[in-house]
């Protein structure tokens, strides 16, 4: 092994270790017992924690989507729609707000919602009645229409 510099040789137990014990026991303060002063056992807290943190980080997005959806699928049983087809059809009509928008919007302006909501059945509608036909198919070409006729 090749050290280029004499620094590399030097083990360095000086005032960097001391600023990186302080910052795990700053971690530690709120901990009961001995985990917020000894640290050796404040590190394995605070790892803990840490690991903890970052699943209630992903465990509060899920419950957040979970409630974004549940007031968006009672406000749209309110008119008269329910909530996959009131998705459905505001993404086939390049509708681009996000469920965290949309629930905003059935708490706080429910008008607005309303609109969406008379949007999304106006694309439902013009869906079925693509669906069924309106009778002008080119020629050759069968339907509903023509089959029931």
């Amino acid at each position: 092994m090749v050290f280029l510099t004499l620094s590399c040789w030097i083990r360095n137990r000086g005032p960097d270790r001391y600023w990186k014990v302080q910052e795990v026991l700053k971690h530690a303060r709120h901990f009961r017992g001995r985990k917020n002063r000894c640290y050796s056992l404040a590190v394995r807290a605070v790892r803990r924690a840490f690991v903890y943190a970052t699943k209630s980080r992903r465990l509060k997005q899920r419950n957040m989507r979970t409630l974004w959806i549940t007031r968006i699928a009672a406000a749209s049983r309110e008119h008269g729609m329910k909530y996959p087809a009131l998705m459905h059809n505001l993404t086939k009509s390049s509708v681009q707000l996000n469920r965290r928008v949309i629930s905003d919007m059935a708490v706080t302006e429910p008008r607005t919602f309303v609109s969406l909501t008379k949007l999304a059945q106006a694309r439902q509608q013009e869906g079925f009645r693509a669906a069924l036909g309106d009778g002008k198919e080119a020629p050759g070409v069968f339907s509903r229409i023509v089959l029931l006729q």
